[in-house]
């Protein structure tokens, strides 16, 4: 192992030893009354499975077949998660099979930031991940089954499933992917419609059209946000079958990733002899396993919040400092939109995940011995799917890449960096993804424009009085304030300023996401400005210093000024689409760098 990864390793596994205890004790605690149908009355089994066939329910009937439970995100206003309608029908299919049953357990939320962003429903985005959580609790919570699969993909919806599911970690667990659309209009020239519109240089016509030719099919966006973020750090952390991640939706392959992952399940389950719960496979090697991995393909910078939350779940206590310190020996290997021109279409075929992870593994940045879904070590985990006639199998990754624009090597990387840093300074915490910034943007200082909500940045853009260096500064953004909404709907105008040779950059405590691009944007900033953040007495024309290559981010305004300032006090929430329902949400909600989430305990 390469002496870093395992110095974090042993440094996530010392601060979270009374933590983990803790979790392991209560998992503990339900493995003693395990999932034993035997145990209900006649009455709760009858319940249980009173919609099942009488095949089914002799099954279940007899005590000695795996009852495996799907909780599904399905819905058809999701691109992304319409392809998973037919899945809980082959899923069954498949675990019959094997002598065992398959039951819907519930459904949870999946909402789409896509459809939401720059909206007033988007301040429901991060705090649908926690709700998804507890949904997944009340899926499983009938003692029903001795095994999971769920049906997820997008942004919150893979993070608060995991985060659900760890709470019943005596029971393996596998993530079933739906797959990426097939390539539509290329990310670069989607960027240039974006920019040419928010210039007033194209209508609205054809800025839909663009868009409408990106975002074309059935299947996840083909860019590298957060939901193929989920795919990559999930298969790197062993919950999904091997290069399952970037499979396109209906497929001869994907049903047989599908099919397969069924069977596999019930090979994991208590009537197995290769039992493997939840929490035993996800301990610190997976989930250093699973930050390496994103770390080097440029992944989102969401889950600076979404694996620390999963994590905090799994009784594990991991941090910005984590992020930092590996990505500063974790070389970026792969270039995925924003960090380059090519989509995940693309990077799945010049290797994809088995020549990432293989890559990695040689180079000593990835923990060979974790458990995997397999019940293999993630050594030997690692592979690239292929049917021979019907049958699945497994080949080596390639011996090179395919494509070396795309997929390169630990000895010729695209940047010696995975490119997330931790920015500190008087101003508080933040990240910075720098993966797709240029060098020479990366260092700017320069005065503020603050604002206190995105949709102000629009009018001063129009308006000209944005064309000249600055560091826009979005605040009262944080999960206590808001909810903590992504902000791409100022990516273009910022774009367009750099563009015009300006030096700019985002300074926030809200979000920017896994298509962060190439304006350096210091976000989830901590202390957020409405809990007593040093953001809330930032004023217009403040200097302030961003340097992402020091890992620093200043106020350059005297204590003894900033001591006779009063901080402003954040805009009052508004009562519509539903955000009057997560008032306690944002008055209970952690920090971003504990996960910003309302229902796990921080005990440090």
């Amino acid at each position: 192992m390469h002496s870093e990864i395992a110095r974090v390793t042993q440094a996530i596994e010392a601060r979270s030893q009374r933590s983990r205890g803790q979790y392991l004790d209560m998992i503990a605690a339900m493995a003693e009354n395990p999932v034993d149908r035997r145990q209900l009355s006649c009455g709760n089994l009858a319940h249980g499975f009173a919609a099942c066939s009488s095949d089914d329910k002799s099954v279940i009937k007899m005590m000695d077949a795996a009852n495996i439970g799907i909780v599904t995100a399905y819905n058809d206003m999701l691109s992304a998660h319409q392809p998973y309608l037919p899945y809980p029908d082959l899923i069954k299919a498949a675990v019959r099979e094997v002598g065992s049953t398959a039951q819907v357990a519930g459904g949870v939320p999946a909402m789409c930031d896509g459809v939401t962003q720059g909206q007033d429903g988007m301040e429901l985005s991060l705090f649908s991940r926690d709700v998804i959580a507890q949904a997944t609790a009340v899926a499983l919570s009938h003692q029903m089954f001795d095994g999971v699969l769920m049906l997820g993909i997008c942004d919150k919806i893979v993070p608060g499933l995991l985060m659900g599911a760890l709470q019943f970690g005596h029971l393996p667990v596998m993530l079933v992917p739906a797959g990426p659309m097939p390539t539509g209009l290329s990310n670069k020239e989607k960027v240039r419609i974006r920019q040419l519109y928010a210039e007033g240089k194209v209508d609205r016509d054809a800025l839909l059209e663009a868009e409408s030719a990106s975002y074309h099919s059935p299947g996840t966006c083909t860019f590298y946000g957060t939901a193929n973020s989920n795919q990559m750090v999930v298969e790197a952390m062993g919950l999904q079958l091997p290069g399952s991640s970037f499979v396109n939706p209906g497929t001869p392959m994907r049903d047989a990733l599908t099919r397969y992952a069924a069977h596999q399940i019930t090979r994991l389950t208590p009537m197995s002899p290769n039992y493997l719960p939840m929490a035993k496979q996800i301990d610190a090697r997976a989930l250093v396993n699973g930050l390496v991995a994103l770390l080097a393909s440029g992944g989102s910078t969401n889950h600076c919040i979404h694996l620390v939350a999963i994590a905090r779940a799994a009784g594990y206590i991991l941090n910005w400092d984590d992020f930092d310190a590996v990505s500063k020996v974790v070389p970026l290997i792969a270039r995925v939109y924003p960090n380059g021109t090519a989509d995940i279409n693309h990077f799945h075929a010049a290797g994809g995940t088995a020549t990432l992870f293989r890559t990695l593994l040689d180079a000593g940045m990835m923990h060979g011995d974790a458990a995997t879904c397999m019940g293999t070590e993630f050594d030997r985990f690692v592979g690239e799917p292929t049917l021979a006639g019907d049958t699945l199998v497994w080949n080596p990754p390639v011996a090179e890449s395919l494509d070396a624009a795309i997929l390169t090597t630990v000895e010729k990387p695209f940047a010696d960096e995975g490119g997330v840093r931790l920015l500190t300074g008087n101003l508080g915490r933040s990240v910075i993804k720098v993966s797709a910034v240029a060098e020479a943007h990366q260092q700017v200082t320069a005065p503020a424009v603050v604002i206190d909500d995105q949709n102000a940045l629009k009018s001063l853009f129009d308006a000209g009085e944005l064309n000249r260096d600055c560091i826009v500064v979005v605040r009262f953004q944080g999960p206590a304030a808001n909810g903590m909404p992504e902000l791409h709907k100022l990516t273009p105008m910022l774009g367009v300023l750099q563009d015009r040779g300006h030096s700019v950059a985002l300074i926030t405590d809200g979000r920017m996401s896994g298509a962060s691009g190439k304006v350096p944007a210091a976000i989830h900033l901590t202390p957020e400005a409405s809990v007593g953040g040093l953001l809330a007495k930032v004023m217009d024309g403040d200097m302030i210093a961003l340097d992402a290559k020091a890992g620093t981010l200043e106020l350059l305004v005297s204590e003894e000024t900033l001591s006779m300032r009063t901080a402003s006090t954040p805009p009052k929430v508004a009562n519509t689409v539903g955000r009057s329902l997560f008032g306690q949400a944002r008055r209970a909600v952690t920090s971003a760098e504990e996960g910003a989430s309302f229902i796990l305990a921080t005990e440090e």
